[in-house]
């Protein structure tokens, strides 16, 4: 699927708040931790659990809370198919839609029991 600025508007606008509840049950269903949660948010972000906490206090907007972030400059080893969506293949101009994306796919694979040296991803030597 492509993306639209639609709906990359959409996704952008939504509150981290309002998302990551939904993050926590989905780990903790598949009996996965919420520091585990943390600690995969925190390598794609930067974000502590105290600054987390801070934007879901703020209702921080998604664009708000990537535009703060310090993306980890092997995000862009994340690939695959998330929500329809070919990561590698969403377009430059759709950057927050394609974070979020990040985002859900390292919490899936989280939640899907993948070990967390692989789902923290480092370049291959």
């Amino acid at each position: 699927m492509k993306v639209t600025a639609e709906k990359n508007e959409q996704v952008a606008k939504m509150t981290f708040a309002s998302v990551y509840p939904h993050y926590v049950t989905k780990v903790e269903k598949k009996g996965r931790t919420k520091e585990e949660l943390q600690q995969v948010i925190e390598w794609l972000t930067g974000f502590d659990e105290k600054s987390l906490q801070g934007f879901i206090r703020e209702k921080a907007t998604f664009e708000t809370f990537f535009q703060k972030a310090k993306i980890h400059s092997n995000a862009y080893l994340i690939k695959g198919v998330i929500c329809g969506y070919r990561i590698e293949e969403i377009e430059d101009e759709f950057e927050i839609y394609r974070q979020v994306r990040y985002l859900d796919k390292l919490v899936d694979e989280l939640a899907k029991g993948r070990k967390m040296e692989n789902i923290l991803r480092e370049e291959k030597k």
